[in-house]
Formats: structure tokens, C-alpha cells, sequence
């Protein structure tokens, strides 16, 4: 019923426990987690938790804030998503949250590494999966110099903590926005807002575990399992029961990422 559209199942907390987070997530009813990579060394393992379980799917990317990493190629990326099971192109974008005392300048190297991804992505034909802290403005930016005019980029803004501006600026080039746990959180009013202005059928809902437990979970190692609390504070924000956000955000994943229902509800359908 539920689906996690972004963990990072292959992190060190977490991918000791996959059997149990697995058996988790059943008991849940959480059917599809979207696994996302944040290196390139990190691919394999992103690759093979996808491999093991049909409930499980991949992407591969760098996220901005790795550095000292293998830095990204057009031409690796688009190797590494003809592999079995991947479904996107991240986790990518830009973060100036941490500058440790260079400027916005000097974080060139983040817009070119988000570049490679924008042009990959493109030319797989596969969402892209953002991330943007403290750098809005320039992720928007990019996306539209680079995104082309003709709907050849799509994806994701990740664990949306933005304003209504940005929102309407993702939701204008066609992308969907995920809510991660920090939409149940007792200060997360002004996100709720923006929650409840996005349409229905442009939202997602993730975890991103191993972090952001939602309430009541909160300050406790976050699971896919755990998805379902973030369906009902969406659900809360706009109105509408958890069933009805559960099977639309399971709904909106599957058109994104260009899969068939689930096999629990291809059955339930029938």
C-alpha cells in the first residue's frame, strides 16, 4: 500500500539489519523502496540491495555534499543505469548549508557535478532525484538552463523543506515533490503549508533512512517501515485520509519512475 521513495538502505546502520528492515516493511505494508546512492563507490552496494529483493529498486548518482569521492562522468552514470532495477539518476543537486569558510563562489565544483547529472539524466530519460539545502535559487536555476524546454527532464525534489516559491518553481518544470518525517514534526507548520498547496498527484513520500524518524518515532534510527506515519501527517496537512495519500503518492512513484503496479495491487485491482 505504502511506498518509500527514498532510504539509504546500503548506509552503515541500516544495511546490517536488511532482513529485518525487509520483514518490516511487510508487516507495514510498505511494498517498494526506492534505495538511493550518494557515491559512485557506493553504486555496487546500492545495485545489489536492489538485486536481492523485488520490493526494492535503485538509483546512482553523487550527492553534492560527498567530496574527496570518485567524481561523476556522464558516460559513468549512463553505464551504471543500464544495470538491472534503476530507476533514476541521483541523489544530485546543490548544498550550501556547510560552506566551511569558502563561499557560494567557490562551490562551483557542486553546480558542474550537479551539471553531469542533469545531462545524464537527460539522455537515459530517467527522473532526476534533488537535493537542495541553503542553494534554491541555484538548483532552480540550473534545472531550467539545463533541463531543456521539451519536458526531457523530470524527477524530484527530495525531503522538501523549501517555500511555496520554490515549490511552484519545481512544480512548474514538472517535477514532484517528496515529504519526508520533518512534516510531522511540532515546528514544521510553514512545510505544512506548502504541503497542502501541492497537488495530489505531484506528491511523494520517503523516509530518507536512516534519518528524519517521523513522529512519534522521532530521534530513533528511521526505517522504510515508517513511511506510513509520513502518508498520515501528509494526509493531516491536506485534508484527506492516509488510505487516499497512501494510493496516490504509491500511484504518482509509479508513473515517475516507470513502473507496473505493485503485485499486491495489480490483485487488489482485479
Amino acid at each position: 500500500m505504502f511506498v518509500d521513495s527514498h532510504c539509504h538502505l546500503s548506509f552503515p546502520d541500516l544495511l546490517p539489519r536488511i532482513d529485518e528492515i525487509l520483514d518490516a516493511m511487510a508487516a507495514a505494508r510498505v511494498e517498494r523502496a526506492l534505495c538511493i546512492c550518494t557515491t559512485l563507490e557506493e553504486a555496487e552496494t546500492v545495485l545489489a540491495l536492489a538485486g536481492r529483493d523485488e520490493r526494492l529498486f535503485a538509483t546512482v548518482g553523487v550527492h553534492p555534499d560527498n567530496e574527496g569521492v570518485r567524481e561523476p562522468r556522464v558516460e559513468d552514470l549512463l553505464a551504471l543505469v543500464r544495470r538491472p532495477r534503476v530507476v533514476g539518476i541521483g541523489e544530485t543537486g546543490l548544498d550550501y548549508y556547510r560552506l566551511n569558510g569558502r563561499t557560494v563562489a567557490e562551490m562551483q565544483w557542486q553546480r558542474d557535478r550537479f551539471s553531469v547529472h542533469i545531462e545524464a539524466a537527460r539522455a537515459a530519460g530517467l527522473p532526476l532525484v534533488v537535493h537542495t539545502r541553503s542553494a534554491s535559487e541555484d538548483t532552480v536555476r540550473l534545472l531550467r538552463e539545463q533541463g531543456g524546454g521539451g519536458g526531457e527532464l523530470r524527477g524530484v525534489f527530495h525531503c522538501f523543506t523549501e517555500t511555496q516559491e520554490v515549490a511552484d518553481a519545481a512544480l512548474e518544470m514538472g517535477f514532484h515533490i517528496s515529504f519526508s518525517g520533518i512534516l510531522s514534526f511540532r515546528n514544521a507548520q510553514a512545510l505544512r503549508d506548502v504541503a497542502r498547496n501541492v497537488p495530489l498527484e505531484r506528491c511523494l513520500i520517503e523516509t530518507d533512512s536512516p534519518y528524519l524518524a517521523p513522529v512519534p518515532h522521532r530521534g530513533k534510527l528511521n526505517t522504510p517501515a515508517w513511511v506510513p506515519h509520513v502518508a498520515e501527517a501528509l494526509a493531516l496537512a491536506k485534508g484527506l485520509t492516509t488510505k487516499e495519500v497512501a494510493a496516490a503518492t504509491r500511484r504518482n512513484f509509479e508513473r515517475l519512475f516507470g513502473l507496473p503496479p505493485a503485485a499486491g495491487e495489480r490483485g487488489a485491482a482485479s
